[in-house]
């Protein structure tokens, strides 16, 4: 069994530190463009403006200490649904997640604060994406919602908790250890402010949900909703003075202001017509000023986006933000815009407004981070920078989907990482700057590139496989939509890769998602191999100028073709991934696993380990063809899934041992180059592995602690370093030597051992 139960020990797991990019051992960093994905919940310190949090929807959050210059992720197991810093003590923060964290030392460490640590039981990791629950004794604060601390005491906690059927406001005075049922609310709230003017022994909240503003105060609970009851899609709130607050909520319908404690509310007109807007923020101590995200407006003959600002208390509006098709002349990004246009981001999904200074907002979209720090004069970028006469670097604020990096032959400097949404990225200068690398690419196939290939003869030809569909394979990318609609296919480039044409001749248009080369193949006319989802294996002995597809023998209909690899001996083994999205055995939806002796003509179906039914990866070892390692994707039974890992065979596949349980949801498994008796392994357990003795023994890889990881690539050009590439949180790299170090708070180091 592979519960994470571990009763006594679960909650030093709960508790460890995250270490900082400093510290992490292996010295381990990110490298890439940066951003390229959704963000979230921007938080100012109201201690220090240079100190921000932010949070993606793939699990990261992250911490900037020097105005966005740089930035550090942090991961507590989970996506975030909320920051909160404490107003009086400088160094304390607090997350939800699965759970409330607390930080004391500036976000370097978190401890569990709800549930208590000691009432934790387990964790749940059952589903496709190995979310997580904590498993706790029962308490009847349940989920938070949101929090608020006292503006004059940190001991007092105020949160709004509770299940969807029974919401509540709860308070702690002793720092969340226990709570008190103050009293019930009529939905789960969004947010929570405290008036920092209101009698210290009865304070005045604001409680703001979807359909209600909830006002507690010495009075009672007053409940307020908007003109035609429309539901709030985003609000905030703050105080200038005893009875003096300013609230601001956005809708479907438009935005409103409301100057008297929610009593009373007030359209916001912006100038123009149309406008639909999304997100709006104050400051909590200069509540004149808000900002508002916008689309869809219609003025002066044209459509605009972007953000507008208030400074009276939304009477009036400026826009301070404004673009159509041609970028804002005071809005400097990084390469997005001009990679994209100025849609692709859209407008903000969220604004944060410092407490301290309303000339400070950071606002976060599908794709960047950028602030302004003159009142929106101007915005600058600062999830990417560029590095002085080259291309784009991150600053660490990466929220980006990779599946490999990948080195030139020919040239050491020329690297590439194959991306989801943002496509392929080149480097010139060995991974120290990144510019967009899709030229030519269908732009219907250009959202990902899932792999390429490079001729090992020919300098500068290469080939890869594209995409309109990212994330494969993961069920939410295939349950509404049928495979064959799917676009996508094969582009070839004789220049490096910084152009390409399409090479699909024979094709159906197919989610690429893995190409390969047959190296003994003559240059003239090289032999490939292709697997198109929900097509099967597509073959080119031509150099990719016509395919024709190669199913004999499989037998899935619409098969889901993922993987290839060649062994030395030319025995083509192809992983096809299950469609059961609960990993159930026995219908049509289990995955398989297929050789071919004979160039993709026919397929032959290896029987998969007892128990096995999601192959997510193969790799075989160089010196013996028939010792094959498998890596497995977990069926969702139980608390914490049940065959997944790592296996391996000696046999050609006639028969597999387990190598590795301790994660059940492990995407790649892959044998070092520079040495076959290494092996590592990577998954969506927050963890990357290493063994140094073909699997007998597994170390984890200390410093990479992103919760959803894909494969371990290691360096060619430094033996003993890697690179990890990962489910939407950038690509890391770093020292492989797997000593032990500080680790993270989701390292799964304390899980019992097999």
């Amino acid at each position: 069994m592979h519960r994470i139960i571990f009763r006594g020990v679960v909650a030093l797991a709960l508790c460890c530190g995250v270490v900082s990019a400093q510290s992490r051992p292996g010295g381990f960093r990110i490298v890439g463009p940066g951003g390229g994905g959704a963000m979230f919940n921007p938080t100012v310190d109201p201690h220090d403006p240079d100190t921000v949090l932010i949070s993606c929807d793939m699990t990261g959050s992250y911490i900037t200490h020097d105005g966005g210059r740089s930035w550090r992720m942090f991961n507590l197991r989970g996506t975030t649904r909320f920051f909160v810093f404490d107003p009086l003590n400088p160094h304390t923060m607090y997350v939800e997640t699965i759970g409330l964290w607390r930080s004391t030392d500036d976000g370097e460490s978190w401890k569990l604060v709800h549930p208590k640590p000691s009432s934790v039981e387990g964790v749940e990791m059952s589903s496709d994406h190995a979310d997580e629950k904590i498993l706790a004794r029962s308490d009847p604060v349940g989920t938070i919602a949101a929090l608020a601390i006292d503006p004059a005491d940190s001991r007092i906690l105020y949160a709004a908790a509770g299940e969807k059927d029974a919401p509540a406001l709860f308070v702690s005075h002793n720092y969340g250890e226990s709570w008190q049922n103050e009293a019930a609310l009529p939905e789960v709230p969004r947010h929570l402010w405290v008036d920092p003017y209101s009698s210290r022994t009865s304070r005045t909240l604001v409680i703001a949900g979807a359909r209600f503003v909830v006002t507690k105060n010495a009075t009672g609970i007053h409940k307020s909703k908007l003109p035609n009851s429309a539901n709030m899609t985003d609000s905030t709130a703050g105080f200038a003075g005893p009875r003096k607050s300013v609230l601001y909520a956005t809708t479907d319908e438009g935005g409103f202001v409301s100057r008297d404690g929610a009593v009373s509310w007030h359209a916001i007109a912006l100038p123009g017509t149309d406008a639909k807007v999304r997100a709006v923020a104050t400051s909590l101590h200069h509540p004149d000023t808000a900002y508002i995200s916008y689309s869809h407006l219609n003025l002066e003959g044209k459509i605009w986006q972007g953000v507008a600002k208030t400074v009276d208390a939304g009477r009036t509006w400026e826009l301070v933000w404004k673009e159509n098709v041609v970028p804002a002349g005071n809005v400097h990004d990084a390469w997005i815009t001009n990679a994209f246009g100025t849609g692709w981001g859209e407008n903000p999904l969220m604004l944060g407004v410092a407490d301290q200074d309303p000339n400070l907002c950071y606002s976060t979209d599908l794709g960047r981070t950028l602030a302004t720090t003159d009142g929106g004069k101007n915005w600058y970028a600062k999830y990417s920078r560029r590095v002085p006469g080259a291309e784009w670097t991150s600053t660490g604020l990466d929220v980006t989907t990779d599946y490999g990096i990948h080195f030139d032959p020919f040239d050491s400097k020329r690297q590439f990482i194959t991306y989801t949404d943002i496509g392929l990225f080149r480097s010139e200068d060995a991974g120290k700057s990144w510019t967009s690398s899709i030229r030519g690419v269908p732009a219907e196939w250009s959202n990902t590139t899932y792999w390429v290939v490079f001729d090992p003869k020919v300098r500068g030809r290469m080939w890869s496989v594209n995409s309109g569909t990212h994330d494969l394979p993961r069920p939410k990318m295939w349950r509404h939509t049928p495979v064959e609609m799917f676009k996508g296919g094969v582009c070839r480039s004789d220049d490096g890769g910084r152009t390409w044409k399409k090479s699909n001749s024979g094709m159906k248009e197919t989610a690429a998602t893995d190409i390969l080369l047959d190296p003994t193949s003559p240059p003239q006319a090289r032999v490939l191999y292709v697997t198109g989802l929900g097509r099967g294996v597509y073959k080119s002995s031509d150099g990719g100028a016509t395919w024709s597809l190669k199913n004999t023998g499989i037998t899935q209909r619409n098969p889901f073709a993922w993987r290839l690899a060649r062994a030395g001996n030319g025995v083509l083994y192809l992983v096809v991934a299950r469609r059961s999205e609960d990993g159930s055995i026995g219908n049509d939806g289990d995955g398989a696993l297929y050789k071919s002796s004979d160039g993709a003509d026919t397929w032959t179906r290896i029987a998969l380990p007892a128990g096995v039914n999601g192959p997510n990866g193969i790799a075989i070892d160089p010196r013996n063809p028939q010792r094959l390692y498998l890596a497995a994707w977990a069926r969702a039974t139980g608390t914490h899934g049940t065959g997944g890992g790592i296996y391996a065979s000696d046999n050609g596949g006639k028969t597999w041992k387990q190598e590795f349980n301790r994660d059940q949801h492990v995407y790649d498994v892959t044998i070092d180059p520079h040495s076959p008796d290494v092996l590592y392994a990577a998954g969506f357990e927050s963890s990357a592995w290493r063994s140094v003795d073909q699997g007998k023994v597994w170390t984890r890889i200390a410093g990479p602690n992103f919760k959803w990881m894909h494969r371990v690539i290691p360096d060619p050009n430094a033996p003993g370093e890697i690179y990890v590439t990962t489910f939407g949180g950038g690509v890391w790299h770093g020292a492989a030597d797997g000593k032990p170090g500080p680790q993270d708070i989701a390292t799964p180091e304390l899980q019992p051992g097999r």
